[in-house]
C-alpha cells in the first residue's frame, strides 16, 4: 500500500514511534544488496529518516561509494503482520549538529542514549516513497 512519506497517517507514524529494530538495505559497489540491522528514526515533517553509525562501517562506505548523488536505499521494520518500508536517497552527514540531532532522535525512539562513538556519522535518507501495513 503506497503512503505519502510526508503525511503517512497516524497508524503508520505510530508504528514508527514504537521501539523496533529495522533493516537498512544499501547497494554495494557491485550492485548487490547489503542488508543490516539498525536503529532508525523517521521524521515525516522533513521527509527524512536517519540511521546513526560509525564512519568506517560497510553501510556508510556503500552510501559514500554511490557518489554525490547519493545511494538508493530501503529502511524496513516488521512486527508480526505489521510492516513499514521507507525508500529514498541516502547521504552521509558528518557535521556535529547533524550527529547530535540524530542521537537525540534515537534517544527519544529507543529510550536510551546511543553508545558513545567518536567516529559516529549519520546516514540521512531523503524519502521518496513509503509503503506498509501498520
Amino acid at each position: 500500500m503506497a503512503i505519502d512519506p510526508r503525511e503517512p497517517g497516524e497508524s503508520y507514524l505510530s508504528f514508527w514511534r514504537e521501539r523496533h529494530i529495522c533493516t537498512l538495505t544499501t547497494p554495494r559497489p557491485d550492485g548487490t544488496p547489503h542488508v543490516v540491522a539498525v536503529g532508525a528514526t523517521y521524521d515525516p515533517e522533513n521527509g527524512v529518516a536517519r540511521v546513526i553509525t560509525g564512519r568506517h562501517t560497510r553501510k556508510a562506505a556503500n552510501v559514500l561509494a554511490a557518489g554525490p548523488e547519493g545511494a538508493r536505499v530501503a529502511l524496513c521494520q516488521v512486527d508480526g503482520r505489521r510492516w513499514a518500508t521507507l525508500e529514498g536517497v541516502a547521504s552521509v552527514r558528518t557535521d556535529a549538529a547533524s550527529v547530535a540531532d540524530a542521537e537525540a532522535r534515537y534517544k527519544v525512539r529507543y529510550g536510551r542514549d546511543p553508545r558513545p562513538n567518536p567516529d559516529r556519522v549519520v546516514i540521512e535518507i531523503a524519502l521518496t516513497r513509503a509503503m506498509g501495513r501498520a
